[in-house]
């Protein structure tokens, strides 16, 4: 058993494929036409890490009550944890978008860890290898 997917709730497919891929470095995989349950047309949108792994499922906020959770599907907690490799590197990709970042990075017994925000306002904890 495994986690495939976690759905995060965008405004934009194309913005959040922006972020995920070119910020964070997942990978697109699956970019493909589908419809919503009453067969309105929209896409079906998978992002991963490129080791693999749970993948993000990109989905386009659809009425007034998934678009008042866009940016805080964990109620304003960490609600997604990001391991990466190249701490550095990818601290400074979110630092070059305009991410919000809170506070400065802090060594823990886990690792290397800052929080930030994603493109609309989900707090994130990314991690990296003890120093």
């Amino acid at each position: 058993m495994n986690l495939d997917l976690v759905a995060i709730v965008v405004p934009d497919y194309d913005e959040a494929i922006r972020f995920f891929v070119g910020v964070l470095g997942f990978e697109l995989t699956e970019d493909s036409p589908s419809l919503t349950n009453d067969g309105r047309a929209k896409r079906w949108v998978v992002v991963r890490p490129p080791s693999g792994g749970t993948g993000l499922l990109l989905a386009k906020a659809d009425g007034a009550e998934q678009e008042a959770a866009v940016g805080n599907q964990t109620g304003g907690r960490v609600g997604f944890f990001l391991r990466v490799d190249d701490f550095a590197a990818t601290f400074a990709r979110l630092k070059e978008y305009g991410a919000e970042i809170a506070g400065e990075p802090r060594h823990e017994e886990y690792g290397t860890v800052v929080v930030f925000r994603d493109l609309v306002g989900n707090r994130w904890d990314l991690l990296g290898p003890r120093p």
